[in-house]
């Protein structure tokens, strides 16, 4: 029988000499290494090639989060089950937009361990219920919360638009004057009130934020 290989990653050392008594006694799962930050977590994930990566949140160097983040998109073999004392939506939400496959309480019993773990090694999500809770309100708050509208088009006038236009170009202001006809102080002054309207603090940022949006 192909066990299933997992890797433990924690700061303290006494929670990950727990984790291994509770769970070495399994026949049908093997401890390949331990990590005691995420950054290390990683490297071990590259080294062993676990099955599961069994990860708490709050971690020097790299938490728990960045790691899974980095686990889900450069070992997507490994799948992420988080252990965590933090029963927090934040934390939550943050480890399945990361990739986690799961989510257990460090409070959880053995066997519900050993049953989220064999759950996620067949590709399968396992939360606990309280977790799967969290997520679910998360869920249904978003539905209730109106759609924010697109935000409006910065307008422009016309002669805004053509004074624009050719600073896009790269004329200065007495060469765009001359071409609208226009005195100098009024190109400078459509200069400074667009830049004020658009929130932009130069010539540069300007041209940028003309492009961007299309607004030339």
């Amino acid at each position: 029988m192909t066990k299933i290989k997992v890797l433990l990653a924690d700061d303290h050392t006494l929670v990950r000499n727990g984790i291994r008594s509770m769970l070495e006694n399994s026949t049908d799962l093997e401890i390949v290494g331990e990590a005691q930050n995420g950054a290390e977590a990683l490297t071990k994930v590259k080294e062993l090639a676990p099955d599961i990566l069994l990860i708490d949140i709050a971690m020097p160097v790299m938490t728990g989060i960045e790691a899974t983040a980095q686990v889900s998109k450069l070992y997507p073999n490994t799948r992420c089950l988080v252990l965590s004392m933090h029963h927090d939506e934040d934390y939550i939400l943050k480890s399945v937009e990361a990739g986690a496959y799961g989510y257990l309480l460090k409070d959880n019993t053995r066997e519900e361990m050993l049953r989220a773990i064999r759950s996620v090694a067949t590709g399968e999500k396992y939360f606990s219920p309280s977790v799967s809770n969290v997520i679910v309100e998360s869920y249904l708050q978003k539905l209730k919360e109106p759609e924010t509208p697109p935000a409006p088009k910065k307008k422009l006038s016309k002669q805004e638009k053509a004074v624009l236009k050719f600073i896009v170009e790269g004329s200065n202001s007495r060469e765009i004057a001359e071409k609208l006809n226009l005195s100098v102080r009024t190109v400078d002054n459509h200069r400074a009130s667009m830049m004020k309207r658009l929130k932009v603090k130069n010539a540069v940022e300007l041209v940028r934020k003309a492009l961007d949006e299309k607004l030339v």
